[in-house]
């Protein structure tokens, strides 16, 4: 199949308005009603494809693959398949493969349980009861109800000295499970949470039931002054291997024929348990650790790290769009860019290439 692109329209076309009574009563037509919005995708050349990424600037990687193949593939500078680039909290996604094992392997009994079973020293101090109600759900949720160490929060939690304590003692802003609140803190808590229930660090946790099973490999992962591992954020992974994670949930938690996840599993981290996050003004859901949008009436379901790291999956075209950008270089509007390329270039060349 050809890689490149010509630029795209993406066009709603209005239906036929509601048949008129033709009679001189007021009662409706039989068979009368208002016909759904038809989205209408022009026919598309890959040649602008190409053209529309390579002319995006602040985009370092970017695949695209359909049905069995890589359909395009484009790099700049030194970015490449096979080479590490930090995708920030894009790895929040990537945990939600390691919560599946530390259930599946008897580590954890379920999502319910209070992670006061695992930090209990962290709890010693700790008074107010709501806190020891926050479960490893509420994590995989970022539902926590404590106050988010992200955005204005972040630089005092990532001087602290204990980031775990700074978490756990901050202010329980909503009611535990009530609402999505964006926090790398409640994702950096399951690391903390599945170190302690598994025994292992979370690096050799991710070896032994992620890149064992998957061939994702992990390069530099950052750890806070504690030893526990970055839960949600600075890990460097290539733009392959964000690839493998994507076709892993695209195929129900199947890769290279081998089963990972289970069917189950994978349907319910798609599932939309907090809607219109309070994080973002595009009105992102968010399931179990993906967040979820979509492109006129297709769904997308996607891993999302600062600097343009992101893991788009469409199951309505059976296609992974993988695309890195650089994590050091603050670049404003590429996250804008990036969903406009997947609304006017890329879901419209899926519609008219793609086995439906």
């Amino acid at each position: 199949m050809k890689t490149a692109l010509i630029l795209l329209l993406f066009i709603t076309g209005a239906s036929c308005s509601e048949q008129e009574s033709q009679t001189s009563s007021d009662a409706p037509v039989v068979g009368a009603s208002h016909e759904e919005p038809v989205f209408s995708y022009p026919e598309t050349d890959a040649d602008a494809l190409a053209e529309a990424i390579t002319s995006t600037s602040g985009i370092t990687s970017f695949l695209l693959f359909s049905g069995d193949e890589v359909v395009s593939e484009h790099y700049t500078g030194n970015a490449a398949r096979d080479r590490f680039t930090n995708i920030k909290s894009a790895s929040k996604s990537l945990l939600n493969v390691l919560v599946y094992a530390a259930l599946e392997n008897g580590y954890i009994d379920n999502l319910d349980q209070p992670i006061e079973t695992w930090l209990g020293d962290y709890y010693e101090n700790i008074d107010d009861e709501r806190k020891k109600s926050i479960t490893v759900r509420h994590l995989i949720t970022m539902s926590t109800g404590l106050q988010s160490t992200s955005f204005g929060n972040y630089g005092r939690w990532v001087v602290s000295p204990d980031w775990v304590a700074f978490v756990l003692n901050s202010e329980l802003q909503h009611e535990p499970g009530s609402r999505m609140v964006y926090s790398t803190g409640d994702t950096h808590l399951l690391s903390a949470v599945l170190t302690r229930a598994t025994g292992m660090n979370l690096r050799s946790f991710a070896n032994q039931y992620l890149t064992g099973p998957t061939g994702i490999r992990i390069g530099g992962w950052d750890t806070d002054p504690k030893g526990f591992y970055f839960g949600g954020n600075n890990m460097a992974v290539t733009p392959g291997g964000l690839l493998a994670m994507g076709r892993l949930y695209l195929n129900g938690g199947t890769l290279n024929g081998q089963r990972i996840l289970s069917q189950e599993w994978v349907d319910e981290s798609f599932t939309k348990h907090f809607e219109q996050s309070s994080y973002n003004r595009r009105g992102h859901d968010y399931g179990y650790l993906w967040w979820h949008n979509t492109f006129g009436p297709h769904s997308a379901w996607f891993a999302w790290g600062y600097g343009g790291q992101y893991v788009f999956i469409l199951p309505d075209f059976n296609a992974v769009a993988v695309f890195t950008g650089n994590p050091d270089q603050r670049d404003r509007g590429l996250n804008n860019r990036i969903f406009a390329l997947m609304e006017d270039q890329i879901v419209p060349w899926l519609f008219h290439n793609s086995e439906q």
